[in-house]
């Protein structure tokens, strides 16, 4: 059975594909599809801020996970990614980070192109966000997106992590969205009247959905892209428990970085040996499908025991995050090699007894820009094959040594005057880990996933860069990548608001 026939077909419900199904369609004579594997958000949970660790793991959450990590310890990391309308934004933790400038300058460089530079990204940022504090130069004002920056619901814990940062001599940033990056600031969110606002809720609104040109399917299983020379005729999909065809002129995958290239592997592009490996004929040779797989990791955490009652989180627990220069981080220019953020309750992984709430916070740390590169392919040729997903982590000298920074640095704050009146005791890693090895013994368990795995089809202008500076996968005449597997390096921070960029500056130049 074949459907009906569109001139755009979106593959993924998610961040990217909701502003690609919304602003595509503004133009009345385009016909678009948008297909999702999910349903609609129906778990009354996703709208509260404060249950976000506790929604992974549900039915609309793909529960990917990694391959045993030699660098942590042979842990395997859980991958939650959003399998419903508004993807992985139904599941993150809401803090908006554009990242900084230079970010994105190796963008540009990678691409040749100004597109991908942060000043050619901007109209992209602005046209996506309602900052609470107005439009300016730095903020849009009218875009669908709520960027809220909290005042006084910051909580008093946070409050006093955000002055000892000040008393350190770590800068004062007026939000994280600005050119400076380094310092602090309460987190941006994307909350409106205390409720999460997903891409989908933001992109996606009655209006949008009441367009006669868009079309949205959901609880449709995408299996493979269906070819025709040089041009994708369609896409091999399930949908109320019946095989059929959906064709479309032109074909926009935004499933993210997990599933975008697993579905292109499944397709028949990828690696010949990984391929062939999975029982899939190969039709195109592009061995660096699933390759410069990155992520960034948080150690959790710096736990320290209280010495008053930590009153609960107003917002998501995760209130602030701090970037800083690792050999000075009263430093205010350039980008930061780490972060801190500061959690309102006692954050840790899997490899620690959990600690009692109430009376216990913790500082998070990381590597802003590791450099461990891994891979990921696809375990079978079918959708339901376990993927092999190996972010690599901690492998380099490079991520070892700044995570021990980032750990310090963290120490160094717990350590201020402006938290005399909240430290007992520092919890973990405990007074009694000093040495290098007991260091990298408590970071390698202490490690988790950041959420923000990027750079499995990587755009570029070099041979083996999978879509060119326009997002055009190179090989075929139609089809298009526009999500976070084309960031070819990650940013400083969340890429949430660099995936939305993305996205909306694809559909600029289409409109």
């Amino acid at each position: 059975m074949t459907a009906h026939h569109f001139d755009v077909v979106v593959v993924g419900g998610g961040s990217a594909g909701s502003v690609l199904a919304a602003r595509l369609s503004e133009n009345a004579d385009r016909q678009v599809a948008l297909i999702e594997a999910g349903g609609a958000p129906t778990d009354p949970d996703i709208a509260k801020p404060a249950m976000w660790p506790f929604i992974q793991g549900r039915d609309y959450d793909w529960a990917y996970e990694t391959v045993p990590q030699p660098g942590t310890a042979n842990r395997i990391h859980p991958w939650p990614r959003g399998r419903v309308l508004g993807g992985s934004s139904c599941l993150h933790a809401m803090a908006h980070v554009r990242g900084h400038p230079d970010d994105f300058a190796v963008w540009a460089e990678a691409t040749g192109s100004d597109r991908w530079s942060y000043d050619g990204l901007l109209p992209g940022f602005l046209h996506s966000e309602r900052f609470s504090g107005g439009a300016s130069e730095s903020h849009g004002g009218d875009g669908p997106l709520p960027v809220w920056l909290p005042g006084e619901e910051v909580n008093p814990v946070v409050r006093a992590y955000i002055a000892a940062g000040h008393e350190r001599g770590v800068p004062t940033l007026p939000d994280h969205n600005g050119r400076n990056l380094n310092g602090t600031s309460p987190n941006s969110l994307t909350i409106r009247d205390g409720k999460r606002v997903s891409a989908a809720d933001a992109y996606l609104t009655d209006d949008v959905r009441a367009r006669p040109n868009l079309t949205i399917l959901t609880g449709v299983s995408v299996h493979r892209l269906v070819i025709d020379g040089n041009r994708v005729t369609g896409l091999a999909v399930t949908r109320d428990g019946r095989d059929e065809t959906i064709t479309g002129d032109e074909i926009i995958l935004s499933t993210g970085s997990v599933a975008t290239p697993l579905l292109l592997m499944r397709s028949g592009f990828g690696d010949p040996d990984v391929l062939r490996r999975a029982g899939v004929d190969c039709r195109l040779s592009r061995p660096a499908i699933g390759q410069n797989l990155h992520d960034h990791l948080l150690g959790a955490g710096n736990v320290y025991r209280s010495s008053q009652a930590v009153p609960p989180t107003k917002l998501q627990h995760s209130e602030s995050l701090m970037y800083l220069n690792a050999a000075d981080i009263t430093e205010a220019k350039g980008v930061p090699d780490i972060v801190l953020g500061c959690v309102t309750g006692p954050s840790v992984s899997e490899s620690f007894s959990a600690v009692a709430p109430g009376f216990a916070y913790t500082f998070l740390f990381g590597v802003t820009h590791p450099t461990s590169r891994g891979y990921l392919a696809i375990g079978g040729p079918d959708l339901d094959d376990k993927p092999v997903i190996d972010p690599a982590y901690l492998q380099t000298d490079h991520d070892r040594t700044t995570f021990r920074r980032a750990l310090e640095a963290a120490r160094e704050i717990g350590s201020s005057q402006a938290l005399t009146a909240w430290k007992a005791e520092e919890l973990l890693p405990g007074p009694g880990v000093r040495t290098t090895a007991e260091i990298d013994d408590f970071i390698a368990r202490a490690v988790i996933t950041h959420h923000h795995p990027v750079g499995t089809c990587r755009m570029g202008r070099d041979a083996g860069a999978i879509v060119d500076a326009d997002l055009h996968f190179n090989g075929l005449d139609n089809l298009s990548i526009v999500d976070a597997s084309v960031i070819p390096t990650i940013t400083s921070g969340p890429v949430h608001a660099a995936v939305l960029a993305i996205a909306e500056t694809f559909a600029a130049g289409r409109r």
